[in-house]
């Protein structure tokens, strides 16, 4: 019998164990990275991926059937002396191809966010949970600055002013991401990750929109439906309260911060 054959028949008992062995290693790493929510932010980007591939699929479906609807106004328009409603059909179709690209681009944005949280499963860094909070702790500490430092609050009023555009659209987004927010040793699904995170994201995008504006600076001010009014003004109605708490957690975070020096 050649050698070889011989030492695997004598050593066949080995694979299975060794298998079993990386099976269980596997196993016991992900189960660890589960409940330490090391595994959060990775499972949250795996969400995204699916539900932003969802979308691209429906977004080119519509795009299809826009396309159609187009080119059976284009073949009715020799019969009509009508063109509102090719017009109406085109631009419709521009529009659902503009929808289907930015689908697109989110499915590849979401890719890449799927291969950080992966790369990320093997850091010693913050927990996914921990630093997004981290995240929307910065942003609240920079806005709070202006409610609270009299001559911040002097020199950029419309940081406070809910009724500019850019400064009711960063209002609408702390509310939201406050409502999101769970607490620092919450255990919650992916989806809910996903969805604070998101949040937060919108948050220090909106932020640096209004923190530009009152400084002087040109922007695009944003067109805000009537939903986000509606909610900057609640938020302004309460600001006094918010004050209040965000000043305590801007406090415990300078603390905290205090501490890891």
């Amino acid at each position: 019998m050649d050698p070889i054959w011989a030492v695997a028949a004598e050593m066949w008992w080995v694979a299975p164990i060794v298998a079993g062995g990386g099976a269980a290693g596997f196993f016991a790493v992900r189960r660890r990275n589960t409940l330490s929510g090391r595994r959060l932010g990775y499972d949250a980007a795996q969400h995204e991926l699916r539900e932003a591939r969802r979308e691209a699929k429906d977004a080119a479906d519509a795009a299809r059937v826009a396309r159609a609807e187009s080119a059976r106004a284009s073949a009715e328009r020799a019969m009509s002396k009508d063109a509102a409603p090719l017009a109406f059909a085109r631009r419709a179709h521009k529009d659902a191809q503009r929808a289907s690209r930015a689908a697109v681009a989110r499915v590849k944005a979401s890719r890449v966010r799927v291969s950080t949280e992966r790369a990320a499963l093997s850091g010693r860094g913050q927990l996914p949970l921990a630093r997004i909070r981290s995240q929307h702790d910065a942003v609240l500490a920079r806005w709070i600055e202006y409610e609270t430092d009299a001559a911040k609050a002097l020199a950029f009023p419309d940081m406070s002013d809910g009724r500019k555009p850019a400064t009711a659209a960063f209002l609408a987004a702390l509310g939201q991401a406050r409502d999101l927010r769970p607490a620092a040793d919450a255990r919650i699904a992916p989806a809910e990750f996903s969805a604070y995170r998101r949040a937060v994201d919108d948050l220090a995008r909106t932020f640096d929109v209004a923190e530009r504006s009152a400084h002087g600076e040109k922007v695009e001010q944003p067109d805000l439906p009537e939903a986000l009014w509606d909610a900057a003004r609640t938020f302004m109605d309460r600001s006094s309260k918010m004050v209040e708490r965000t000043g305590d957690l801007f406090n415990d975070w300078n603390a905290k911060r205090r501490r890891e020096r």
